[in-house]
């Protein structure tokens, strides 16, 4: 039965009212929670083993967080799936500030490309807070090798794929990993054809260049900093945009010819979808702060990371340009995890 028109007007003020008295109300009191949180520990998940370099710098990065906030910050490891166990942890947590993770690249650019079917949706069910860290990755050769074929740049060795297309080989950590979607992109680029031998992980991988099993690998530079300075390994160029701190006489891809080549491994933390942006605020500040410390610099710079934190919009941006390359690369390289 339909209401008068008299009688129905103030109901609906009334119920306007109502709204906008809710409003106000819950608007005031999201400062008024950012000021009381946290009041308990907050859980910081991280999606790989123990003593792992995500590991480390998230530990480090915890215990530094412990007084300003004036609770524990507990990281707690819960690997497998390539990421994607521990990020959906925190994906399915309640968005009240005391579940965190420390995602990466993987997690939140190249898994939900890589994966037939992912538990999270990588931006629907996450807020992100900052990046931490970036890590450019290394194209780098067994000495030998590159002796033997006459390599001595990147230009060389381009050339030398085109004459000689299906003979070179590269070693990667696994099907769709970091190293193994550069070896894609290098290709596509180049024009060149190479054969990809997945390992069972990054440190098989490196072994067996060094052992001379394979021709060349994009290593993590973290990891293969020791074998280049100890001469196990010739460095030939850096993937990342800008050339690294630590070794600035190594030429970017892009410098070598390859425009816009641009990969390298990251991470950074994400809380759940909807947490409350003066929650998100202060972890922002709190991670920026401590990614300043100087022990911590030094402990990134150990690892051949920069530490590299941004606002949370400047990291959801970061983000979605990231997905957007990879879904590029992984549906390229024909890489599929089932």
């Amino acid at each position: 039965m339909t209401e008068h028109p008299a009688i129905d007007a103030p109901r609906r003020r009334f119920a306007a009212l109502a709204g906008l008295v809710a409003a106000l109300a819950c608007a005031g009191a999201a400062p008024a929670l950012a000021q009381q949180w946290p009041t308990r520990p907050i859980r910081f998940v991280v999606p790989y083993p123990p003593g792992g370099p995500l590991d480390q710098v998230a530990r480090a990065l915890a215990e530094k967080l412990r007084d300003p906030l004036g609770q524990p910050v507990v990281v707690e490891n819960r690997p497998g799936a390539g990421g994607n166990i521990g990020a959906d942890l925190v994906a399915k947590a309640a968005p009240d500030g005391y579940s965190i993770v420390m995602g990466a690249v993987a997690t939140h650019a190249i898994n939900p490309y890589l994966y037939a079917k992912m538990p999270y949706d990588a931006n629907r069910d996450f807020t992100p807070v900052t990046r931490v860290a970036t890590v450019p990755n290394v194209l780098v050769m067994n000495p030998q090798t590159a002796e033997r074929l006459g390599v001595r740049s990147l230009g060389d060795l381009i050339a030398y794929a085109r004459k000689n297309p299906g003979k070179l080989n590269y070693a990667s950590g696994g099907n769709g990993s970091a190293g193994h979607l550069a070896g894609e992109l290098l290709e596509a680029q180049a024009g060149i054809s190479m054969v990809h031998i997945p390992y069972g992980g990054a440190a098989p991988a490196q072994l067996g260049l060094l052992a001379g099993q394979t021709d060349l690998m994009f290593d993590n530079l973290a990891s293969a900093t020791p074998q280049i300075r100890a001469g196990k390994l010739k460095a030939f160029a850096v993937t990342t945009s800008q050339r690294s701190g630590f070794f600035p006489e190594l030429p970017t891809v892009a410098e070598s010819g390859l425009k816009g080549f641009d990969i390298s491994t990251w991470f950074g933390v994400f809380a759940p979808a909807n947490t409350p942006r003066p929650i998100v605020d202060r972890l922002n500040a709190e991670f920026t702060r401590a990614l300043a410390a100087p022990d911590i610099r030094e402990r990134l710079a150990r690892m051949g990371a920069e530490p590299s934190p941004m606002s949370p919009e400047a990291f959801a941006n970061f983000v979605r340009a990231e997905q957007a390359k990879y879904e590029r690369v992984v549906k390229s390289s024909g890489a599929r995890v089932e």
